[in-house]
């Protein structure tokens, strides 16, 4: 059997601030068995389970701040259980309370008390990582720290393949390391390499639609099959080669 396939909408985020009902149908046209939330995009939750129910998309997951849980996380989350979303991912952490900063020690107390209270709502929570996250901490990555640091079922890893890449590591051996807690990975691609962070993103890194950049897709899709993986997420952060964003989606 097949591993489903959702799109995370931060892809076609030009398209869904426009007509949201719209672009959720060009997902569905497109092919796509579900999709990750980015935001509400001004409606309710109520509206988007009816949107999705109409169109027949599975709103698998949401990507939702972590400050925005720290400042609500009752509330937060019941917009999250209305819609019917099984997981939330944390999709970053501010600079301040990364691993190899001080406040790292007070973010792992925090991401655990939010994944009690997602867990109490029938939430899973996830964290997705991007690079900084590989940055080692007594020897070990700090994003191998969070996971040690946090029980299994108060946090599951969404593994980002592109940035696992990026930070010199293999997506695939990454994706087997967390057989088991692995229910959705994102699958992104890419070309070039990033550059340091005192000067951006070297001219030659951009990212690409699956399959036509850098990244053994093969060998991550198998990874992710062996791991347990329930959700494949396609993830593109900008369009490329002179194309929208929604002809990369569907590419």
């Amino acid at each position: 059997m097949s591993t489903p396939v959702a799109l995370q909408l931060y892809s076609i985020r030009d398209y869904t601030s426009v007509d949201f009902y719209k672009a959720l149908q060009s997902v569905k046209e497109m092919g796509y068995d579900g999709i990750e939330l980015a935001g509400l995009y001004n409606h309710s939750p109520a509206d988007i389970k009816k949107m999705v129910n109409e169109i027949g998309l599975v709103p698998v997951s949401a990507h939702v701040s972590i400050k925005d849980l720290m400042q609500n996380l009752d509330g937060t989350l019941s917009k999250y259980a209305k819609i019917g979303c099984p997981y939330i991912a944390i999709p970053a952490l501010p600079e301040e309370m990364r691993p190899g900063y001080p406040g790292f020690a007070s973010t792992l107390d925090e991401i655990a008390k939010i994944g009690k209270a997602a867990k109490d709502r029938g939430i899973q929570l996830l964290y997705h990582n991007h690079d900084f996250e590989f940055v080692l901490v007594d020897g070990v990555y700090g994003l191998d720290i969070l996971y040690d640091k946090t029980p299994a079922d108060l946090l599951q890893t969404q593994i980002d393949t592109c940035w696992v890449k990026v930070a010199g590591e293999d997506p695939a051996a990454y994706v087997r390391k967390y057989t088991g807690r692995a229910p959705i990975v994102h699958l992104k691609d890419f070309v070039g390499e990033k550059g340091k962070k005192e000067s951006g993103k070297s001219p030659d890194f951009d990212f690409r639609p699956i399959g036509m950049g850098v990244q053994d897709i093969p060998a991550i899709l198998a990874a992710s099959q062996s791991a347990g993986t329930e959700w494949l997420v396609v993830e593109m952060d900008k369009p490329c080669c002179d194309k929208t964003s929604l002809e990369c989606a569907k590419l």
